[in-house]
């Protein structure tokens, strides 16, 4: 069941869901087409969003799903490592990964049931991939990493350890956190808020990386938000802040704002170096 008909069915239940149904009031067939949903997220067949003339948009109706998958299931008691936990969702079947050659270390990478991994990844413990995010072939989850709900992460990325990137779930309309191709994040970065880092940019150790916070493009000599364009080197700053004049903040005040150059060819080749020793 897949495409439009799995489109149509999670369409189906979403009207009712707005018209007042419950966890109550669903039948055995409407939770076949949610687990039919789940796989083929899993899968990779169908994502949270997609890149469409040269823009990422939002797959509503598969964020729909994802919705849909709390809303008409119960609370269960589960076990995971020996540990109790309680969710509407078990964690994700990991069994298909070592088959395309991705491997996720013991003790701490969890994978929660509606999300991809491709091929050739690598996902380091402890670490975290929430419902709907999609993670591109090749990729590094390092250590202390969390990929949110719905997030896009492209082939051949590198997050770094101790990365945070963002879920957006809600709106259904809001695109999520998009990671493109060949990004490396360093060690520390947060993405959030359904900001683009754009295809081979390589971004410094802290980044805040965030609509609401100016990317300063001296290659294109223009400020611009909520997206880092490709093929930059990012790295945090901070410029003077409105408040800096306050009587009770000595010595001013400042707020972060990200710079971006050109890739230089000396960080690209130290990339590649880290790139090799990975294979």
């Amino acid at each position: 069941m897949l495409g439009q008909d799995l489109e149509q069915n999670i369409g189906d239940l979403w009207t009712a869901y707005e018209q007042g149904a419950t966890v109550e009031d669903v039948e055995p067939p409407q939770l076949d087409t949610l687990d039919a949903f789940l796989a083929a997220l899993e899968n990779g067949d169908v994502r949270a969003a997609e890149k469409v003339d040269g823009e990422w948009q939002a797959n509503e109706w598969v964020k729909q799903g994802i919705l849909l998958n709390f809303a008409f299931r119960k609370t269960h008691s589960r076990e995971y490592g020996g540990v109790k936990y309680h969710d509407v969702l078990p964690l994700r079947d990991t069994g298909d990964l070592g088959e395309r050659g991705t491997r996720n270390t013991p003790d701490g990478t969890t994978i929660r049931r509606g999300a991809y991994l491709g091929e050739d990844c690598i996902m380091m413990s402890p670490s975290f991939v929430n419902i709907g995010a999609h993670v591109g072939d090749g990729t590094l989850i390092d250590s202390c990493d969390t990929v949110g709900s719905c997030a896009q992460i492209g082939e051949n990325v590198k997050l770094g350890a101790n990365t945070l990137i963002g879920g957006v779930l809600e709106p259904v309309e809001s695109a999520p956190v998009i990671v493109e191709d060949d990004v490396s994040l360093g060690a520390g970065c947060r993405v959030t808020s359904g900001f683009v880092v754009g295809e081979g940019s390589i971004v410094g150790e802290n980044t805040l990386l965030t609509p609401r916070i100016p990317v300063y493009d001296l290659v294109e000599d223009e400020v611009i938000y909520g997206e880092l364009p490709p093929e930059r080197r990012a790295f945090q700053r901070f410029v003077d802040s409105s408040v800096g004049e306050n009587d009770l903040i000595p010595g001013g005040a400042y707020k972060p704002a990200v710079v971006a150059t050109d890739v230089e060819e000396e960080t690209l080749e130290a990339t590649e170096r880290e790139d090799a020793l990975r294979d």
